[in-house]
Order: C-alpha cells, then sequence, then structure tokens
C-alpha cells in the first residue's frame, strides 16, 4: 500500500496587485502558510511522499529569499517531496530550480524532476512518471511516453504532470500544454496526479487535479485544497480524500437591489463576513437614498474585518425618497435644486453612464455629510464657565 498527498499549483511569489499592499502582503504570506499546513499534514497522516504537481513558484523571477523561504516551509515533513515544473515555473537551461540550487536550499529530501522519466520510491514500491514542463506552453503531449515506459513488476504506477486535460476544462485552457483524457489508462497508471487547474477536480477514478493549495481568484471551482490518496495495491482503484488546508475564502457577489429587504439581506450577509475571507461585490439595481447609504457604510465596515475587499456599487441606481428629502432638508430651497439636478442627471443614465455615477457618489456623500452634522448637533455643548472659574481662582 502507498498513500501519498498530491498537491500542486502554490503559486509561490504572486503579487496580487489587484489589492491594496497591506491586503496583498497577507495574501502572499497565506501561500507560505499553507504550505507548511500541507507539511505539517503529511507528517500527521505518515504519508510515504508529497507530489507537486507544478508551478511551484508564480515566476521564474522571484527573489532568492522567496526561494528559501519556500524550502523552508517544507521542513515540517522530512520524507519524500516530488516537485515538477509548471508552465510558470518551466525547467528552462536557467530557472527558478538552478538558481534554487545554487543557493543549495534543497534538501536530500526534496526532488526537483527537471527532466521526463521515471522516479522509484522503493521504500513504498512505487514508479512515479513524470512529465516536467521544459518550456512555458507547449502543443504534444509530454505525457504521451507514459504509455510505453515500462516500470518495475509490482510496483504501483504513479503520473505527475501539468497542463489540460482536453475535453474537460474551458477551451481556452485546452490550448495548450494538452494531456489526453485517456493517458490514465492507455498508460495503464493507478493514478494520475494533475497540476494547472486551480480547483481539485476528478477527472476519472484514476485521473485527479488538485487544484491550488490557497485560493488566488473569485472562482468557485473547489480551490484550497490537498488530495488524500491511497493506493491498497497495484491495479487497485484508489481512494482520494480531499483535504481543505487553505486559509482563505474569496466570494464573488453579483448583488441585484429592487427593494429595502434586498439591503438588509445583503448587509446581513457582510456582517457574517470575517477575517478569513476575500471579497469582491458589485451592486446594481436601485435604492432609496438611505437604503444606499447603509449600504456603503456596511461595505466600509466589512472592509475592516475581513481580509481583503473589492467593492464596485457603481451600479446602484440611487432615487431619493420623499423621506430621504426631508432627512435632508431638500424639500425645499437651494438644496431642493441641487438634488433636483442630481436626480436628473441619474435619470439620463443612458446618454451618460459616468454622470449619472457621479451623480449618485454626490448624492451618497450629501446625505453622509448632513448624517454627520446631525450628529455633531447633538453632540452636549460643553460649559467652560466652571474652568474659567477655576483658573481665576
Amino acid at each position: 500500500m502507498i498513500r501519498f498527498l498530491h498537491t500542486a499549483d502554490w503559486q509561490i511569489g504572486t503579487q496580487f496587485g489587484q489589492f491594496e499592499p497591506d491586503e496583498a502582503a497577507h495574501l502572499a504570506q497565506a501561500r507560505f502558510d499553507t504550505v507548511r499546513r500541507i507539511a505539517e499534514a503529511a507528517a500527521a497522516r505518515n504519508v510515504d511522499a508529497v507530489l507537486v504537481a507544478g508551478d511551484v513558484f508564480d515566476l521564474q523571477t522571484v527573489s532568492d529569499t522567496v526561494i528559501r523561504r519556500l524550502f523552508a516551509a517544507l521542513q515540517p515533513f522530512s520524507g519524500p517531496w516530488i516537485m515538477l515544473p509548471g508552465n510558470h515555473d518551466a525547467a528552462l537551461v536557467e530557472s527558478v530550480w538552478t538558481r534554487a540550487q545554487r543557493l543549495d536550499c534543497i534538501t536530500p529530501n526534496v526532488r526537483v524532476v527537471l527532466e521526463p522519466g521515471v522516479v522509484l520510491l522503493d521504500a513504498c514500491r512505487c514508479a512515479l512518471l513524470c512529465a516536467p514542463l521544459t518550456q512555458r506552453i507547449t502543443y504534444d503531449d509530454t505525457t504521451a511516453f507514459f504509455d510505453s515506459t515500462e516500470t518495475p513488476s509490482g510496483y504501483h504506477r504513479v503520473g505527475l504532470a501539468h497542463g489540460s486535460v482536453g475535453g474537460i476544462l474551458q477551451q481556452s485552457i485546452d490550448s495548450s500544454n494538452p494531456i489526453a483524457p485517456t493517458r490514465a489508462a492507455s498508460a495503464h497508471l493507478d493514478y494520475l496526479a494533475l497540476g494547472d487547474w486551480h480547483g481539485h477536480l476528478r477527472v476519472d477514478e484514476r485521473t485527479w487535479y488538485a487544484g491550488t493549495h490557497e485560493q488566488d481568484r473569485f472562482r468557485a471551482n473547489e480551490p484550497g485544497f490537498v488530495l488524500d490518496v491511497t493506493l491498497s495495491e497495484p491495479g487497485a482503484t484508489p481512494q482520494v480524500d480531499p483535504l481543505r488546508v487553505g486559509q482563505y475564502r474569496w466570494h464573488r457577489w453579483d448583488e441585484t437591489i429592487s427593494v429595502p429587504t434586498d439591503v438588509d439581506a445583503l448587509n446581513a450577509r457582510l456582517a457574517g463576513l470575517g477575517g478569513n475571507d476575500v471579497l469582491r461585490i458589485e451592486v446594481g439595481g436601485t435604492a432609496a437614498l438611505a437604503d444606499a447609504e447603509a449600504l456603503h457604510v456596511a461595505v466600509e465596515q466589512a472592509r475592516a474585518r475581513v481580509r481583503a475587499v473589492r467593492a464596485d456599487l457603481s451600479g446602484l441606481h440611487v432615487l431619493p425618497s420623499a423621506d430621504d428629502l426631508a432627512e435632508l432638508g431638500a424639500q425645499s430651497g437651494y438644496l431642493a435644486k441641487v438634488v433636483a439636478r442630481l436626480r436628473g442627471m441619474q435619470q439620463d443614465a443612458q446618454a451618460d453612464p459616468q454622470q449619472a455615477k457621479r451623480a449618485a457618489e454626490a448624492l451618497l456623500l450629501l446625505a453622509r455629510l448632513q448624517r454627520e452634522q446631525r450628529q455633531r448637533d447633538s453632540q452636549p455643548t460643553q460649559h467652560l464657565e466652571p474652568a474659567r472659574e477655576a483658573r481665576s481662582a
């Protein structure tokens, strides 16, 4: 029997430029922390090896410090690590891997497979058929040699590759680094461990994508896992158990506001988010001024609780109600004319969407200023007479 963890697409060195610098720094650090959790899980489960199916690094140009930190994160598991270059960290003549070798930070229990071939794990009688990428994009199936490659009798045959299984993933992804969907069967593999797709995915009972260990996109494709794989004997169906290791959960919310209860429900959902959430929210529809302002406040309050937020409320059409106008004191006079002008700009949204967006922002700003002024006016006036009497005494 052999038991191993299958993981991939760590993308160490990802920059997360879409976020604020402090948010990006936390997201980048999480990728190291989760690698360490994988190592700890491997040690706790006493697995025979950890297979990393490509894209360990996001770029060939990551710093020496990033390289050292990655290999330091592997320390909790002293068993074999088998690492495969993917399209982001391909085994070029000069690559992140050759730099890691010169830095002397690859420990003896870590095997980086830079050329196609077979790696034998004799202790658990396993033959790993490995297809590293030696360039970023290929149009030939790098796993084709698996079919004709012989391995020792009585050994498990496990494939390790990075690419796109034809007809399974999105068409745009299938265009490069192709892998035949029948490879596990044609090569008589007990298991084919794949990387490239960032969510864990069953292709067939013997072919799996592990997905990225730490979510990095607003896509609901089951990221944040490693696969705990057990092979009882050569030829047996593998037992595959997804194990969640990711720290952050990314959410993409596309919301449309129609009635006030929609705002209440969205505010309640925002209140349920915490420090391990990353949110992208886009809001459209229509709302009264008070409801729109309450939603803006709820988003800003969520920003203080969650790890990172990207919010776009520009599609929300703000329509002040009679109560809103009364609250603003805009039922007559100059302020009423300003509000009427802003409402007119909103109604002409099709002719000038940017003007309508600015009008909504102006209405919300006006409401916030009026609210802050009322708060100041409601504060009790401090009487200074006793202080003056004390000084004169």
